[in-house]
């Protein structure tokens, strides 16, 4: 049987070549904000609780509201996001689910409205970077709960 593994011990070859993108990600124009939203909830999609931990701590300490939190999986049905918001999570849940192997024309539509094409290949990258720690996090069963807000700042 897996054992968890302490998040402490991913390998270091791991962490750097993830580190790598997250450093692109962060010299980019995207709104930090607005990539730990879509990092919320594509672990909401992915059920990765570390990230789940992770992303609402941080989000909170940069002062996103407890009800937007709550609501973010159902994020079509509320006006609390903005149309960029509500582009970058329609983008994020096509990207993640890949429905029919195809992103919609409609959710591309919405999406470069609101966002350059570079910034759109930013947000692709953004969220398979997210995919790809949340595959690693449910497959070796990594424990949520210990997060520190900004922990990972320096790391990732």
């Amino acid at each position: 049987m897996r054992q968890r593994i302490d998040s402490q011990q991913y390998g270091s070859s791991v962490l750097k070549a993830l580190a790598g993108l997250n450093a692109y990600l962060a010299k980019t124009s995207l709104d930090k904000n607005l990539l730990e939203l879509v990092n919320f909830r594509v672990s909401q999609i992915n059920g990765c609780a570390y990230c789940l931990d992770m992303h609402s701590k941080d989000l909170r300490v940069a002062g996103e509201t407890e009800q937007r939190l709550y609501l973010v999986s159902a994020w079509r049905e509320v006006p609390l996001y903005s149309n960029r918001e509500r582009a970058a999570l329609a983008w994020a849940e096509a990207v993640t689910k890949l429905t029919n192997q195809e992103v919609s024309d409609e959710v591309y539509e919405q999406a470069s409205a609101e966002f350059s094409e570079q910034e759109l290949m930013e947000l692709t990258i953004a969220v398979t970077a997210i995919n790809t720690y949340n595959r690693l996090n449910v497959s070796f069963r990594i424990q949520a709960g210990d997060y520190q807000p900004g922990q990972w700042a320096t790391a990732h």
